[in-house]
């Protein structure tokens, strides 16, 4: 108990120091869940093209479970921080609970609905013959676990939102590193193949939640009791987290499909070749994004508490020391991978017919990687709307990167100025810039109207 207590402390006391503390933890747990990735499609590929062909194409699906979860995990961190912020300890668990009954109930509705509509979903989506039957073998094993998977991320959000997070990380640490574990085993040792990656995905995330339980429900270690009792639930905190959740769910969905957008442009400029040097240098950027990922969670929980506490200096403290932190470890990774560019574009572009576009791979590393140090601006000021109860407001922050900033620059470069492949690279650096700089600007002013009406 005295464990989980000190991490409340840590939480209400100084910001700057909250955020190492949560940040760090979070790095390494969304560090891993990366390599878990990478991983399970190592061990998938194995068993062929159209093994990996049936699990890719039911990803789509699954990033909108996820999307749907993780957007109701924000929404809960942030409400439950308030009230910890608040000292509504009560309150707090209220919101918990409300957060639990929610997840489930949708859990229960989306299972169903994708066990029915799966099929002509797959088929919609272009599925078909020996493909389309591993992808509802591997479908049918992963779908009817979508309230293991949804529970998991709430769990886990409401442990940060409690000051948790190293708790939040041994779940997705166990989790993933168990996941790497069973995918050979299930689907070589056993012969299961793509069934053996579904049952590996569909383990890993039960004992992730079964540890939740564990120290929730049975130890009783947490700050919060999620026990059920008599009291009935305040479904006040209903819409406050659905306010949060829905809209961070839909940001996350945008990416998704911005992400498709941008992969149009790089084949409209350069066809099958410019596809491939997008999306390996992509991944790059994306990884070089993971710590700034561990920081905008601890900032939704820090600023959520502070808000609750109607603390907003210590606030404002905590987004800009994030910004801050954020600039400087975009500023490294860029350094990285401007320096090292051409041993990272190796890994894609080693053999003889990937050598064509080792050097296209070389140019998109050294300028999307200017993407990184304007990230955090953006970003950390989404985290901050979220942990203000301001969901909207993130998801505006959001879109306007996304779908606007970012596709309009790369269609004017690519469409109209006829740059080519270095259009799209420029069009999301210069989209992003152009949105750090817009979101920043509006995340301060936020924040001063929120202390000129405190001061009233």
């Amino acid at each position: 108990m005295e464990t989980t207590h000190k991490s409340v402390a840590t939480l209400l006391g100084d910001p700057k120091k909250a955020i190492l503390r949560m940040s760090g933890p979070m790095m390494l747990a969304m560090l891993m869940q990366t390599l878990y990735n990478l991983v399970d499609a190592i061990w998938v590929a194995g068993l062929g093209p159209n093994a990996l062909a049936a699990v890719g194409g039911f990803f789509p699906i699954f990033m909108i479970i996820i999307s749907l979860a993780a957007g109701l995990g924000i929404g809960a961190n942030a409400v439950v921080a308030q009230r910890i912020g608040a000292r509504d300890k009560a309150g707090a668990e209220n919101a918990a609970k409300t957060a639990v009954v929610l997840v489930i109930l949708l859990g229960a509705t989306m299972t169903l609905l994708s066990l029915i509509f799966i099929k002509p979903a797959l088929i919609l989506m272009g599925q078909s013959d020996d493909v389309l039957q591993l992808c509802l073998e591997y479908s049918y094993i992963i779908l009817p676990f979508t309230i293991v998977f949804m529970l998991t991320n709430l769990a886990n959000a409401i442990l940060r939102a409690e000051g948790d997070a190293k708790r939040a990380m041994v779940v997705i640490v166990v989790g993933s590193i168990l996941n790497m574990v069973l995918d050979p085993v299930l689907i070589y040792s056993f012969k299961l193949h793509v069934a053996g990656a579904a049952y590996a995905t569909v383990i890993s995330a039960s004992v992730g939640l079964f540890m939740s339980i564990y120290w929730f429900l049975i130890r009783k270690s947490t700050y919060l009791s999620l026990s059920f009792d008599k009291r009935h639930l305040d479904l006040s905190f209903l819409w406050k987290i659905l306010s949060i959740g829905i809209p961070a769910s839909l940001a996350q969905l945008s990416m998704s499909v911005a992400i498709f957008i941008l992969n149009r442009f790089a084949s409209i400029a350069a066809g099958a070749k410019g596809l491939a040097v997008f999306t390996s240098a992509w991944r790059i950027i994306n990884f070089g994004t993971i710590p700034m990922l561990g920081i905008a969670a601890a900032v939704t929980s820090v600023v959520g508490a502070a808000y609750g506490a109607r603390d907003i200096d210590k606030l404002e403290k905590a987004q800009m020391y994030a910004i801050k932190l954020g600039l400087i470890i975009g500023i490294c990774v860029m350094a990285i991978i401007q320096i090292f560019s051409k041993q990272i574009a190796f890994l894609f572009a080693y053999s003889s017919e990937g050598g064509v576009i080792f050097h296209d791979i070389v140019s998109a590393l050294r300028a999307l990687s200017l993407f990184l140090p304007g990230t955090p601006f953006g970003m950390f000021t989404s985290a901050m709307f979220q942990g203000i109860g301001h969901g909207v407001k993130s998801l505006v922050v959001t879109i306007f990167r996304t779908l606007i900033m970012q596709v309009f620059f790369c269609w004017l470069f690519v469409n109209v100025m006829k740059i080519g492949l270095e259009g799209v690279w420029w069009g999301i650096v210069i989209g992003n810039l152009t949105n750090a700089v817009v979101a920043f600007s509006w995340g301060k002013s936020i924040v001063r109207n929120l202390k000129r009406n405190k001061s009233l």
